[in-house]
């Protein structure tokens, strides 16, 4: 999505519409990359690299020990907002999908300081500008 932004905690940001936050790395510092991909520790990892200001991870289903979410930990530890949307409301691997019909399930504490929370659509969240 090209010259897309967002306002997120009162902050004018690029938005990233990206079915793999590997597509981030070296185009989206500072921007909100909404994805497709899990919110594993390779992909938190792809978000740290790429130095985004917020990602957005499919939760896929959570997984064991909380592996589908794993990513949200790495980053918050960062200071990076992260969070990720219900696999039951969008479509993993489709991040149009996440911006338009997904549901936060997690967020970190960098995200909630932003205004995430569970239960709130992300299109509801991220505010156009």
């Amino acid at each position: 999505m090209d010259d897309a932004f967002v306002v997120v905690g009162g902050v004018r940001r690029a938005l990233y519409v990206l079915d793999s936050i590997t597509e981030a790395v070296g185009r989206a510092e500072g921007a909100v990359v909404v994805s497709g991909s899990h919110g594993g520790l390779s992909a938190g990892r792809f978000a740290l690299q790429a130095r985004v200001a917020l990602a957005v991870f499919n939760d896929a289903g959570v997984g064991k020990d909380g592996a589908g979410i794993a990513a949200l930990a790495l980053l918050d530890a960062q200071d990076v907002a992260a969070c990720a949307v219900s696999h039951d409301s969008a479509c993993i691997g489709n991040a149009r999908s996440t911006l338009q019909h997904g549901v936060l399930s997690h967020v970190n504490a960098a995200a909630a300081a932003l205004g995430a929370r569970p239960g709130l659509a992300l299109r509801d969240w991220l505010h156009p500008d």
